[in-house]
């Protein structure tokens, strides 16, 4: 069991299915090796904790996470709850979350200073992009996905998050 700090307090994770698991393996094997090939930055997968938010605190592990080289320091690479805010975040949604949640994540994040947030749902093969300040954009299987501003020139079909 893992366990996210919420506003002061643990709130406990059950373990990720199958093909959440799967699916946010695919996210960071695209986006990871298109950001190492191109030396743009770090990418963290689940498990790793990025302090949003203080007093209550806030520490939040998302799917995915990238952060643009130029942003890097020796605290975010040290043994630390991360020292900067992600650029771009990927949560990816277990059959079990509901909508409510899933958008206090989404909220959390972009109120953190995350410049692109993907959420990634698995079970009806979608995603949807937000992008501040208001954008979001809903993309089928069946569509491109781009990296905007945070990732410039990366995209991949949709389907590929999937498999």
């Amino acid at each position: 069991m893992r366990a996210e700090l919420i506003e002061g307090e643990m709130v406990a994770m059950p373990a990720a299915f199958a093909d959440h698991g799967r699916t946010a393996s695919r996210i960071n094997s695209l986006v990871g090796y298109y950001v190492l090939q191109n030396n743009l930055g770090e990418t963290y997968t689940a498990e790793t904790g990025f302090l949003i938010a203080r007093n209550p605190d806030t520490i939040r592990a998302p799917d995915f996470a990238f952060i643009q080289a130029s942003r890097l320091t020796i605290s975010v690479l040290g043994p630390t709850w991360g020292g900067v805010i992600p650029d771009m975040v990927a949560e990816v949604v277990s059959s079990g979350e509901r909508i409510k949640e899933i958008d206090a994540k989404v909220q959390m994040w972009l109120t953190a200073g995350v410049c692109l947030v993907w959420v990634v749902w698995p079970q009806v093969r979608m995603m949807q992009i937000y992008e501040p300040p208001a954008l979001i954009r809903d993309l089928l299987d069946t569509e491109m996905l781009s990296g905007g501003l945070v990732l410039p020139g990366f995209t991949a079909p949709v389907a590929h998050i999937f498999g």
